[in-house]
């Protein structure tokens, strides 16, 4: 019994480590009707990444090979815009909010949550300063870690906004569970 408990506190602390949980529960936030991405916005973007996603890369010294496209997510660019224009807002460059906010929460606020499905997989990528999607984008292909993240074939959908210089672009893939069932011979 004792080697049981032992067992289940190691199982406990370790898995607490490994999976992030929002930090609070958060209400949904909706977007301001002065605040919408253009399509011309989305579509350059989606352009790029899914360019150099069809064709590989090389992330620091290691070729990424080709991985599928992604899509446009409008949850994923809430929570990007929300991070973006509170960076702008309180005049920092992070990844985590001066509030205590990760990724993670700040994707359950917009709805982007694993409930319901089988497996969650999320990421981001920040920059400031660059003026164009074109010189943001040279910058993360040129970071190992954020290529890495472009590149990352557990990513299906993304969404990305700008406010003030400040880039954020945030990516994700929500795995439904398989419901076919093998058929007994």
């Amino acid at each position: 019994m004792k080697s049981f408990i032992l067992g289940i506190s190691t199982f406990l602390i370790f898995s607490s480590c490994f999976i992030e949980k929002p930090a609070a529960k958060t209400k949904f936030v909706k977007l301001p009707a002065k605040a919408k991405i253009s399509e011309e916005f989305r579509g350059e973007f989606l352009s790029r990444i899914n360019r150099l996603r069809t064709q590989g890369c090389n992330c620091g010294n290691k070729y990424q090979k080709p991985v599928p496209p992604l899509i446009w997510n409008t949850e994923l660019e809430l929570a990007a815009l929300g991070h973006a224009q509170d960076m702008s807002r309180n005049r920092y460059f992070d990844h985590r909010s001066k509030n205590g906010q990760a990724l993670i929460d700040r994707l359950f606020a917009t709805g982007y949550t694993y409930d319901g499905f089988q497996s969650y997989f999320i990421g981001e990528n920040i920059a400031m300063g660059q003026r164009s999607i074109r010189e943001v984008m040279d910058g993360w292909i040129a970071s190992e870690k954020h290529c890495k993240n472009l590149m990352n074939p557990d990513f299906k959908e993304v969404g990305i906004a700008v406010v003030n210089s400040y880039w954020v672009q945030d990516f994700g893939a929500r795995n439904p569970f398989n419901n076919h069932r093998t058929a007994r011979r």
